[in-house]
């Protein structure tokens, strides 16, 4: 049984958006330049977006204090470029890597893509040229990963003709995961009824939207973000990390998507599984209570809203969150997917042997579908 990894992330190069984004946007092309001190940063339109680093995992202190330096105007203690490990942005040797990390494939993330949507989002025009040039070089990462790296492209649901368009040269060039916000598109649901086109373009192009933790549109009014304009990660993201993934899919299967596409499958990746038990449990009990005091029924649906989620949601889990644990809590289909995270802080270089810490070999029955099937099932080779 091969190993597949649901979370990786792939460093784009200081130039990948200036070469590959369509040439008559070339002001809009994002990039990575070094300010007055040294520092490298995510620049669009002259603007300052954050910070490019390199991260390792099991050193998020470390983090913190280079991100102290920029904060009182020092320059960094080492060169960016100089320190910059070659399997971090090199597809081939990523590819060699996998075995060290203990695996046989893996779905590989942008890294900076995780930064940028939402302050981008007031130009649409920036906000595809630059998804745009993320999905060119993404089909030539699926083309040297020789079906063992997955890439992720990166789209918006704001314009259908431009996501079919991007769809359809994802899908020739290989990709078969494209990470979505889990949020409200120009005033409207994700259920709303004129998506369903998207909806429709998704599974016949066979490719299957992952919600991943990134600056997308926010779930909760700005009001609620106290911290400095300067923090990597407001608090509150944090805490209340899963909650626009478990509102979007609330929205697609209560009122009917899911229902209406039962092709359609969704990652849930790096936005943790510790809820997932008890969000189940209220998805099913707050349709069947509002049933009955409202006197109608809210979906008409028929089959439980749980049992949308596990036939067509698959969600990665860290091995620190006990998978057998939430397996067992989750009851039916197991849907959890094995993670690393790799090569960021909060990620492991090691995920099987943390993975068997917690009582999961990769060669048991039981751990079939964590370690290699429920990724196959959003890849659509099963």
């Amino acid at each position: 049984m091969a190993i597949i990894d649901s979370d990786q992330h792939l460093f784009e190069s200081r130039t990948l958006w200036l070469d590959h984004v369509d040439p008559t946007l070339r002001d809009e092309a994002l990039r990575i330049e070094d300010d007055a001190v040294g520092a490298p940063r995510i620049r669009w339109r002259g603007e300052s977006l954050g910070i490019a680093e390199v991260q390792n995992p099991g050193e998020t202190e470390e983090i913190g204090l280079r991100h102290r330096r920029h904060l009182q105007g020092l320059p960094p203690l080492e060169r960016y470029d100089d320190v910059l490990p070659r399997d971090y942005w090199d597809p081939a040797a990523r590819l060699a890597k996998l075995s060290d990390l203990g695996v046989d494939e893996a779905v590989l993330f942008p890294n900076y893509g995780l930064l940028w949507e939402r302050r981008l989002g007031s130009s649409l025009t920036a906000l595809r040229a630059n998804m745009r040039a993320w999905n060119r070089w993404c089909t030539s990462v699926a083309q040297e990963g020789r079906g063992r790296l997955h890439p992720v492209g990166h789209l918006t649901l704001r314009d259908p003709d431009w996501l079919e368009a991007e769809l359809r040269s994802l899908s020739r060039g290989g990709v078969r995961l494209a990470m979505i916000a889990p949020a409200i598109v120009d005033g409207r649901p994700l259920s709303h009824r004129d998506h369903d086109r998207i909806w429709a373009a998704f599974c016949s192009h066979g490719i299957t939207p992952v919600f991943h933790v990134a600056d997308q549109p926010r779930v909760f009014d700005d009001a609620w973000y106290t911290d400095e304009k300067e923090a990597f990660v407001p608090v509150v993201e944090t805490v209340f990390l899963h909650v626009a993934a478990a509102l979007a899919c609330t929205d697609l299967i209560l009122n009917g998507t899911l229902e209406r596409f039962p092709e359609l499958r969704i990652g849930i990746v790096e936005l943790s599984a510790v809820w997932v038990p008890m969000y189940l449990m209220m998805l099913d009990g707050g349709y069947a209570f509002t049933s009955k005091l409202n006197g109608q029924d809210p979906g008409r649906l028929p089959l439980r809203p749980s049992d949308y989620f596990r036939r067509q949601v698959r969600v990665s889990s860290f091995a620190y969150e006990g998978p057998v644990r939430l397996a067992k809590q989750i009851g039916g289909a197991d849907i959890l997917m094995c993670c690393s995270d790799y090569p960021h802080s909060e990620g492991t270089r090691t995920p099987v042997a943390d993975y068997a810490a917690q009582g999961l070999q990769p060669d048991s029955a039981a751990a079939a579908r964590l370690f290699g099937e429920n990724v196959d099932f959003l890849l659509r080779r099963s």
